[in-house]
């Protein structure tokens, strides 16, 4: 049994760290207004997931292949958020030449944006659908100690990205590094909406 929750856990870590949109974001954001503020999006893409997957344990993989268009709609609002995203990012030091202390970038992501992150983002639904299929099946105990073992190595995880660019901060404090930064990560998070749409 350990065996298995250390398989479920490295299958965790493994989806949750990994670079994509949502880490990106917690980057950015730790880099923009410290870890503290950065937190609610790191709570609001780990229920997001979290919530995700088990519904997909439950049932709403089978729903979905029954409605390709609900499928279909899923990625191209996520490849419109990112962009929406990645344009507000690109944008936020235009009004202002200088660094962290006088820039005005864009709000710290909340919860229930960090939470949309993951319903929007095609990584976290393969994740989700391939994590029930290898470690759930049709065993409810299971689901939810990998729910739960999720949980906490996911909020870790992304939580690990928004310290990593609130260490960041010092490095930023010159306006032209601080834009340089904000235009790459928009870029980034361009790259995953131009992907998905091409995958699609």
């Amino acid at each position: 049994m350990m065996t298995l929750y250390l398989s479920m856990a490295g299958f965790a870590l493994a989806a949750s760290i990994s670079p994509g949109p949502v880490n990106v974001v917690a980057l950015s954001s730790g880099v923009s207004h410290g870890l503290r503020a950065t937190l609610r999006h790191v709570a609001g893409a780990t229920l997001g997931f979290v919530l995700l997957l088990v519904l997909a344990g439950l049932g709403l993989a089978e729903l979905l292949r029954g409605w390709p268009a609900a499928a279909a709609l899923i990625r191209w609002a996520g490849v419109t958020f990112l962009l929406w995203m990645g344009w507000t990012l690109w944008r936020s030091d235009s009004r202002s030449g200088g660094g962290i202390a006088d820039a005005e970038p864009p709000p710290a992501p909340s919860v229930l944006q960090g939470a949309a992150m993951q319903w929007l983002n095609p990584k976290a639904w393969v994740a989700a659908l391939a994590g029930v299929g290898a470690y759930a099946g049709d065993d409810p105990a299971r689901l939810w100690i990998f729910a739960g073992l999720y949980f906490v190595i996911c909020f870790l995880s992304v939580a690990c990205w928004a310290y990593a660019g609130a260490r960041l901060r010092h490095l930023l404090a010159d306006g032209r590094r601080m834009r340089l930064f904000n235009r790459a990560m928009a870029a980034l998070l361009a790259a995953s909406a131009v992907h998905i749409g091409i995958a699609a």
